[in-house]
């Protein structure tokens, strides 16, 4: 291929995601792009790739944990009464793939009653009172079954002498669609009986029912089945999936549900975990996923742990026993107990983080900072005693995070508080628990087709987002660059704190944005071009920004009960973390980022995001093993731009590879059922002067080097 990369590249291009009308855009821009690779910045860490994840709703009961049934341990009561409103007491709500589902009577609803003298678990449990030779129990439908596929469970039972139980996994409606697994043992006291079928049909509305015949009564405990090919229950597609994005680390368990949560609820046997309302988020979690199938889950996806603890309604004492379940050998009181859940060794978790956005109003056990800081220092203290090697990251928040939810408005008067004051969150932390903090925790959420309006003052009656955001038309570019100025008020604002902290001159305490996304982006091409820009304003601040957390884990996928597919979100992050480099090289150029079109404040920083290379966003970066050089460039427009290219501090050799990632327009996308937005490689043969990059793409070179 010759020096330039040829035109006719970007025409395959569009020949390939054809309908996008290329030829209507205007000619292309010639834009400087000087990479200097004698110019190294610290490392770019693989947690910067990282994700959070939280027990919402369903979220990640259903997304990456394989259990079929709703409401296993019967947290509701039972009867064929209406399912009340998603999001009411006692519904989860509406999931990916199906409703929540109910259980409902076999019989009329007074053959089963809630027994809350002698519950298995939680406050009350299913009583069934039989009937002779008509069959009384409990059912539940809606069950994603597969003919031939293999299903396990089990069922806890006691029961009268007179008392003949079975359970039945039903895939269609006549006689012979379904299987029956009679129960022998039953007794008086709890016993667990395992359970296994295979579907003879496929269905969507499939169901299993609990049920007896005989005299007497018998107790259901709690009921479990989940696909044969569950991987120490978990899904192996979903799983599988966010395995190929090697994320580097994942964030929970909260989130707002942390500061509501008690850990022992959700370790040791599942079935005897309670389930318990969310008073965060509403509806109830079974416990099912706690610190142990955590763990599980970070050693199938080969990603580190990161365990934020309650202090919210929760208490030092509480965490520090937390952390010495995970760290604590088995002779001290809570590895003990960790032993006998199944784990004799250590899990020797490092990265732990002291509560989730306790400076918002939002936060279950929210106070004022100057008690937020006795209490951080309270919980350091704790758990370093049982861990002194542990790195401690504080909850914290800086000017521009106060100002957008109205958060410093009460404190300090106005909306944007002084660095320094009182409603200045981050300073407050810094110079009251300096030596309990390794590494300073940011959130921020940007929000798509709005930005903030300070301009017109502070608004009389009590502070709503929603009354400060204002909807604004912009350019794709801009449009693209606005999660990314999240993570340049970021940096702003530690370099305030540099030169008002001499303790942090002395010893850097760098950052972890371990909460962020674009809300309302969705998983669209721009949505991923958007995500790709936060990812390279964070590389070039690789000397500040240490950890980051993309909300949530499972936005990456695509997935219903039985399929799972990466969507574009995955795609964007597999494109980088397979393929740009790790050591970031200064990057100059010939077009800086316009300047702030909006009153610097909220969430427009003083330098706007991206490189001097405007309106295409570049960063470099050398290989973990420095044999090759890689460029990412991020084109949120809709025409081609050009880019000269000059190379120091290098010598590159002739060959190298280029992967595009585009699609036929912004809204295109990728995930099950669709396929619109695609990564191509294309060789190199040896190293161009002058690129082409494809409209709303982004493109990663790979140069090796002589």
């Amino acid at each position: 291929m010759p020096q330039r990369l040829s035109i006719a590249l970007l025409l395959g291009t569009a020949a390939i995601f054809a309908p996008h009308a290329q030829s209507q855009n205007p000619p292309a821009r010639r834009i400087a792009v000087s990479i200097d690779a004698g110019k190294t910045a610290p490392p770019i860490s693989p947690y910067i790739y990282g994700q959070f994840i939280e027990h919402i709703g369903p979220l990640i009961n259903r997304s990456v944990w394989a259990e079929m049934l709703d409401d296993r341990k019967f947290y509701e009561e039972i009867n064929s009464k209406p399912v009340a409103p998603a999001g009411g007491r006692g519904g989860r709500g509406p999931g990916r793939g199906r409703p929540a589902s109910k259980w409902r009577p076999i019989g009329p609803d007074e053959s089963v009653a809630m027994d809350r003298q002698s519950p298995y678990v939680g406050v009350h449990t299913p009583l069934i009172r039989l009937a002779g030779s008509e069959p009384r129990g409990i059912q539940q439908a809606g069950l994603s079954l597969r003919k031939g596929k293999d299903y396990t469970g089990r069922v806890v039972l006691a029961g009268a002498p007179g008392a003949k139980v079975a359970v039945t996994l039903v895939w269609g409606a006549g006689p012979a669609d379904r299987q029956v697994v009679p129960i022998t043992g039953l007794g008086e006291s709890y016993s667990k009986f395992p359970l296994k079928f295979t579907a003879g049909g496929d269905s969507n509305d499939g169901r299993i029912e609990v049920s007896g015949t005989g005299q007497g009564s018998f107790h259901v405990g709690a009921v479990s089945l989940m696909p044969a090919d569950n991987i120490r229950g978990f899904r192996p597609d979903t799983t599988g999936l966010l395995k190929q994005l090697r994320s580097g680390m994942y964030r929970w368990p909260g989130g707002n549900y942390l500061s509501g949560h008690e850990w022992r609820d959700a370790i040791g046997d599942p079935d005897r975990r309670p389930p318990r309302w969310d008073p965060d988020r509403g509806g109830f979690q079974p416990n099912d996923v706690g610190t142990d199938e955590f763990m599980i889950l970070m050693d199938l996806l080969g990603v580190d742990p990161f365990i934020s603890v309650n202090s919210g309604f929760g208490d030092a004492w509480s965490a520090a026993q937390l952390v010495e379940y995970a760290n604590g050998a088995a002779t001290t009181p809570m590895g003990r107990l960790r032993a006998a859940n199944g784990r004799p060794q250590p899990y020797g978790i490092k990265w732990w983080g002291i509560g989730n956005e306790m400076y918002g109003p939002w936060q279950l056990g929210v106070m004022p900072l100057r008690q937020y800081a006795i209490k951080h220092n309270l919980f350091a203290e704790a758990m370093r005693r049982v861990d002194p090697s542990i790195t401690l990251l504080a909850t914290g928040a800086t000017p521009d995070e106060m100002t957008i939810y109205g958060i410093a408005l009460p404190v300090v008067g106005k909306l944007i508080p002084d660095f320094g004051s009182p409603g200045d969150w981050d300073y407050g932390l810094f110079t009251n628990c300096f030596n309990n903090i390794d590494i300073m925790s940011e959130h921020f959420y940007s929000y798509a087709g709005q930005r903030f309006d300070h301009a017109g003052g502070v608004k009389p009656g009590a502070f709503s987002r929603a009354n400060y955001m204002v909807k604004v038309e912009e350019p794709l570019v801009e449009w693209v660059r606005r999660p990314a100025n999240r993570v340049r008020n970021k940096v702003e604002a530690y370099e305030e704190y540099l030169e008002r902290i001499p303790a942090l001159k002395a010893r850097r305490i760098p950052m972890a944005i371990d909460e962020w996304a674009y809300t309302g982006a969705g998983n669209t091409l721009k949505g991923a071009l958007a995500n790709a820009m936060v990812l390279q304003e964070m590389f070039r601040h690789s000397d500040i920004i240490k950890m980051a957390g993309h909300t949530m884990g499972m936005s990456s996928i695509d997935y219903n009960d039985t399929e799972a597919a990466l969507n574009t979100t995955g795609l964007f992050f597999k494109l980088y973390r397979d393929h740009f480099g790790s050591t970031p090289v200064e990057v100059g150029g010939s077009t800086p980022p316009p300047p702030p079109l909006y009153p610097v404040g909220a969430d427009q920083p003083k330098i706007n995001a991206g490189s001097p290379t405007y309106p295409v966003d570049v960063v470099a970066a050398l290989s973990s093993d420095g044999k090759s050089l890689t460029m990412a460039v991020i084109n949120a427009t809709e025409s081609p731009q050009e880019l000269e290219l000059s190379f120091k501090g290098i010598a590159l050799g002739g060959k190298g590879r280029m992967w595009r990632m585009t699609g036929p327009g912004p809204d295109a996308a990728t995930g099950l059922g669709r396929n619109d937005v695609r990564v191509v490689e294309t060789p190199l043969t040896q190293t161009p002067k002058t690129v082409t990059t494809a409209p709303i793409s982004i493109e990663i070179y790979e140069f090796s080097r002589q």
